[in-house]
Parts: structure tokens; C-alpha cells; sequence
């Protein structure tokens, strides 16, 4: 890290032990939502994370774009998007200036796809995470926050 964050890092084994308290709750969280996603929708969280991705963007993005945000190859993307397309719930068009570049966009069956989708996300997040004391929602949120900011920093300083 640079700057002020590189005089306050920590020796490599509390950067291990922090990784792993921030991944354990992490894995087991994206481990149950896998499983409800498959039990209630039969679609992958990958698909509903694709879904989000296009519900925050109303003019499309393009394939690349989408792999960047949801932090995957282009050739998953590819594959996903084509089984979207079949569901019609995205449109990918080529795009006029150069026919090799695609914008995705989402139908309005993939629009109504996604608000139910969504809504039984936030429900089984606030249900997963009933337990946590607001307080410490609120805490765990800035500090996520802030070890975002510093590693954003990081990739591009």
C-alpha cells in the first residue's frame, strides 16, 4: 500500500489472518445464496449477478464492460450472456461502428426477472444477517468501505 496505509501495515501474518476472517463469512454467505438462488429460481448467482450488473446500467453494457464488473473472463460472460439471450431476458447487439463489440441490455422479462430476484436477495441477506447488532452493520460497512478505497488506491496508484 502506498503512503500513510504502507506505514501502517501490519506483519504478513495479520494480513493472513485478517484475509481469512474476511473470507470465511464472505464464502459462507455466497455459499447459501448459491443454494437458494438454485432452490428458488434454478439460476446460478452468476446469472443474478449479471442481471445487476445490467439493472444499474438502463443504456447496456458492453460485454467487456460487463466482465470487468462482475470480475470474470470474457468468455464466461460470453457463455452467459448467450443462455440470456435464449431466455430472453437480455438483448446483445453488435454494436454499428465496430460489429466485434456487443451491448448487452435487459428485456423487460429480464427487468421483472431481476426485481424478483432481487427482492428475495435482500430478504435472505437481512434474514443471514438478523443477528448482527445494527451498530455493528454499520461499522462493518465503513470499514469495508475503507479497505475498498485502500486497495482501489492500491490497483491504481
Amino acid at each position: 500500500m502506498a503512503g500513510p496505509a504502507r506505514q501502517q501495515a501490519n506483519e504478513p501474518r495479520d494480513a493472513v489472518k485478517l484475509w481469512l476472517r474476511l473470507y470465511r463469512p464472505v464464502s459462507l454467505i455466497e455459499r447459501e445464496l448459491r443454494s437458494r438462488f438454485q432452490r428458488e429460481f434454478a439460476v446460478s448467482l452468476s446469472r443474478f449477478d449479471a442481471l445487476s450488473a445490467l439493472q444499474r446500467a438502463p443504456d447496456g453494457l458492453l460485454m467487456g464492460e460487463l466482465s470487468d464488473r462482475l470480475l470474470v473472463t470474457n468468455g464466461n460472460v460470453t457463455g452467459l450472456i448467450s443462455r440470456m439471450v435464449v431466455d430472453g431476458l437480455v438483448t446483445r447487439d453488435a454494436l454499428p461502428q465496430d460489429r466485434r463489440s456487443f451491448r448487452v441490455q435487459l428485456t423487460e422479462a429480464g427487468q421483472e426477472t431481476f426485481a424478483r430476484m432481487a427482492h428475495a436477495h435482500a430478504d435472505w441477506l437481512a434474514e443471514l444477517l438478523a443477528d448482527l447488532p445494527g451498530q455493528t452493520v454499520s461499522s462493518l460497512g465503513e470499514q469495508a468501505e475503507t479497505l475498498l478505497h485502500c486497495l482501489r488506491t492500491e490497483r491504481t496508484g
